[in-house]
């Protein structure tokens, strides 16, 4: 068998799996399918409830896997295919519930008025057999997985409750575990829908043109070079670019961005994205599965996955905790009757108690829940942070250090200055450059053509156009040459006066790029041309100092001149000017030693080796690009520097949720372990306190989903 039959055996299937809410369901599942020949590798995702296997193709199937966690009580389908066979578990669950809670009720009223003991007894039966359906199913399949979990603890505690006589207590707790397992499998499909509404954002079908015909079709059979019309009003179904049409497109499902974005022929568009008034004839550049829209939901799906630092200790600690408190449990059932003359129903019934504490839900889903809320609530709003441990470590941050182009500043150059020298007017010395950057494609030309297009001055024809690399260009007008270019050209020329030489230094000294410009042989001006900067850079910087940032620096490339009037304009606390790639790492990981967890803040690609460096990387701008994704801890979808204090105060608000989880979790366990050793504390308390902490604490973290 040669090499490449024996990788084809080597297979991966993503399943998604029902009834997979809890850790503890995890285990059994591991355990059942560890069990299959063939199977190399497992990694469950309790949020996303999905189970990733790898396996070897030639002595394992899906089908096979799917088989055997149906034996478990769950259900298992390859992920994006249709379940084959629908149930109606979830409906029948309720009913059971519905049907334990009407008989409870019914006999806590005939106790109150000490009537009809039989039929007490019938009702609190009935709500235990009920309630305790599918308790008993999971607990069986825990039992000959060799699990001990909350069903099986629970279902030892209801027994036990019953020997002893405790119809009432066994039926209250049955009814409460039931009730509150069915409102949290509620409150974490809340969770998951924040990640499933993602899904929806993108239209089934589009309004497709082939051959002059007219028809709607799926997008699944749209292909690339497709022109798809978009009509007002309409989403956006595919990637594309606007082939004919004018109108304004809503970008904020993607990118975050808060006004809508005009659209005309050239430019690109997301799908998703929502049509404003105008039509938009658009050419498909990616397919459904290639979309930025598709990234975004592989990216979250995938982050969601990812295990914080966290979450990680968490579940080292819930493993080492349940076997304590269950040794617990038996020493309290013996020891007291044993070496005191205890009496056994007495510390058996607190035993019991212990038992159903016994169980770490709330403790474990803190972490989770509340990093899938925040990735969700972020990623509605363009930013996609790549897991829990980019989260926290966001959190933690405490330097950030800025790239210049395409960040600080939009990487589009703009004249800013025009100073005329030797008697000659700002709007003659516009002229003149204009006329002779008319015939140029430099960024630096066109930037000057536009401006004097803005200020209505109307260049000249000029004639034997010759452009210097690297230095600036020369044509004629008339008799008279002109020239533009760099301080060194002039100086090479013998142009630069004395008047030259001071107004080239102001405009330097402004930071910006100086163009000289000289005709018939003398300079009459200089042209101070510099990237625009943003307009919400100092806001952005002074949220961040306000969210405990102790230090906002530039790292760039450019001049010191263009640099020190950048870090001047946005109040930032320092500047390193002419850094190199390597000189920018090196940059990050002094300030890391001088203050603590960084962000380095750039374009995604340029900046790439910084981004790897620092202990957060922030691309911005990534919406079309696909390997800007990939360097970066967090993407920002749209080229909005806001998005970056929110990014940061969102992470904080997690890492202080994730927090109070915890340590709600925590307080309110050692509480009723001493209450269950004390006797204060009866069966149907800790089954409430139980649940109802895992309740809780799914429902503070839900709160991020409105940060």
């Amino acid at each position: 068998m040669n090499t490449c039959q024996v990788c084809e055996l080597h297979a991966e299937s993503t399943f998604k799996i029902e009834g997979m809410d809890c850790h503890e369901e995890v285990a059994v599942i591991e355990r059942r399918l560890h069990r299959l020949a063939g199977l190399e590798a497992l990694h469950a995702d309790v949020m996303g409830q999905r189970l990733r296997i790898k396996y070897d193709a030639a002595r394992l199937s899906t089908a096979s896997i799917a088989e055997a966690v149906a034996q478990t009580g769950m259900r298992a389908w390859v992920e994006h295919e249709e379940p084959a066979i629908v149930t109606a578990s979830a409906a029948s669950r309720q009913r059971l519930v519905l049907l334990s809670g009407v008989a409870f009720t019914a006999a806590l009223l005939l106790q109150q008025v000490s009537a009809a003991p039989r039929l007490q007894w019938l009702l609190f039966a009935t709500a235990v057999v009920s309630g305790g359906t599918f308790t008993v199913r999971r607990a069986l399949v825990a039992v000959r997985s060799g699990v001990l979990d909350i069903n099986v603890l629970m279902v030892i505690a209801v027994c036990g409750a019953i020997l002893l006589g405790e119809w009432s207590e066994a039926a209250s707790v049955v009814f409460l575990f039931a009730l509150a397992q069915l409102l949290e499998a509620r409150a974490m499909d809340r969770a998951r829908g924040a990640i499933g509404a993602l899904m929806d954002l993108a239209p089934a079908e589009a309004m497709v043109r082939r051959a002059g015909v007219e028809r709607r079709l799926s997008v699944d059979q749209v292909e690339v070079g497709d022109l798809v019309l978009v009509g007002p009003g309409e989403k956006i179904p595919l990637d594309g670019r606007v082939a004919a049409g004018d109108s304004y497109v809503n970008q904020a499902p993607i990118t975050g961005e808060s006004l809508p974005v005009e659209k005309r022929a050239g430019d690109d568009v997301y799908a998703g994205t929502i049509n404003g008034r105008g039509a938009l004839d658009v050419q498909v550049t990616r397919l459904r599965g290639e979309s930025a829209l598709a990234r975004i939901i592989h990216l979250v799906e995938d982050a969601q996955s990812q295990r914080a630092p966290t979450q990680t200790f968490i579940d080292r600690f819930a493993r080492i905790y349940t076997p304590i408190v269950l040794t617990a449990a038996v020493m309290v059932a013996l020891l007291p009757p044993l070496l005191v003359g205890g009496d056994w129903a007495v510390w058996f019934y607190r035993s019991l108690v212990l038992l159903v504490i016994a169980c770490p839900c709330a403790l474990v889903i803190s972490t989770p829940v509340s990093i899938v809320s925040a990735l969700a609530a972020a990623a509605r709003k363009g930013v996609l942070v790549k897991g829990g441990a980019a989260l926290e470590r966001l959190a933690a941050v405490r330097c950030v250090a800025f790239d210049k182009t395409g960040t600080l500043t939009r990487g589009r150059l703009q004249v800013v200055d025009v100073a005329g020298v030797g008697g000659a007017d700002a709007a003659e010395v516009l002229r003149v450059a204009a006329s002779l950057e008319s015939r140029s494609e430099h960024p630096v030309g066109r930037a000057i053509v536009a401006h004097a297009f803005e200020r209505g001055v109307v260049p000249f024809a000029v004639e034997g156009f010759h452009a210097l690399p690297g230095l600036g260009a020369e044509a004629r007008h008339g008799d008279d040459r002109i020239v533009a270019g760099s301080h060194r050209l002039f100086e090479e020329r013998h142009l630069c006066s004395p008047a030259m030489e001071t107004a080239f230094a102001a405009i330097s000294a402004r930071g910006c790029s100086a163009v000289m410009v000289a005709a018939g042989g003398t300079g009459i001006g200089i042209i101070g041309v510099a990237d625009e900067t943003r307009e919400s850079g100092r806001e952005a910087i002074d949220l961040l100092r306000k969210q405990g940032i102790r230090h906002v620096v530039l790292l760039t490339g450019d001049h010191e001149p263009a640099a020190r009037a950048l870090a001047e304009s946005c109040h930032l606390d320092g500047f390193r000017a002419g850094l190199l790639p390597e000189d920018k790492v090196t940059a990050v990981r002094e300030l890391r030693d001088r203050y603590g967890s960084v962000a380095m803040i750039g374009d995604g690609v340029n900046d790439a080796p910084a981004l790897a460096a620092a202990d957060v990387g922030i691309a911005m701008g990534v919406a079309g690009t696909d390997a800007a994704l990939e360097p970066a801890d967090v993407a920002l979808m749209a080229d909005e520097l806001l998005k970056i204090p929110y990014a940061v105060r969102l992470s904080r608000a997690a890492s202080r949720n994730i927090r109070a989880n915890i340590a709600f979790s925590v307080v309110l366990k050692s509480v009723f372990l001493v209450m269950a050793v004390t006797g204060t504390a009866t069966l149907w308390m800790a089954v409430a306190a139980d649940m109802g902490a895992s309740l809780i604490v799914i429902a503070n973290a839900l709160r991020l989903l409105r940060e």
